[in-house]
């Protein structure tokens, strides 16, 4: 079965895809990475916020969220990427980083992008254009790094 991938304003997404999306982040990052944290942190639906997905028929695969710049001093934060432990090694993280950046692009031109990558991703996201602008911090006990594209 094909990958079909979404990105979505928050107002496009209906309770079953909402849930979906909330259900897989809990999977990874609380049971996955035993990061007991409060997901839902008020930012899914405020803005222009957008959430990318990648569906394999009504299983989610992999998502992740793309918080309003005008909320977040004129950058685009991407945030909250997860992937499914089933589907991990297919590519989705490629699949859904180019289609993030192709909907920053879209949605807000000239605006530059920030994530706070896992420290061991750094040249993952180097090879999107991504280059560090913190040092090493922790995040719920995992090192991270923060990184922006211009």
């Amino acid at each position: 079965m094909a990958i079909v991938w979404l990105s979505q304003h928050h107002r496009e997404l209906d309770k079953v895809t909402l849930y979906a999306i909330l259900a897989l982040r809990a999977r990874v990052f609380v049971v996955e990475q035993k990061c007991p944290y409060l997901d839902v942190d008020g930012e899914d639906l405020q803005g222009d916020t957008c959430h990318v997905t990648a569906w394999e028929g009504d299983t989610l695969l992999a998502c992740l969220r793309l918080l309003d710049p005008a909320r977040h001093d004129g950058e685009v934060v991407i945030g909250r990427v997860a992937s499914d432990a089933a589907a991990r090694g297919k590519g989705l993280g490629h699949g859904l980083m180019a289609r993030a950046l192709e909907t920053c692009a879209e949605r807000w031109p000239g605006h530059p992008v920030y994530l706070s990558a896992q420290a061991h991703l750094q040249a993952y996201y180097g090879r999107y254009g991504f280059e560090p602008v913190t040092g090493v911090y922790l995040e719920d006990d995992i090192p991270h790094i923060g990184m922006r594209r211009p």
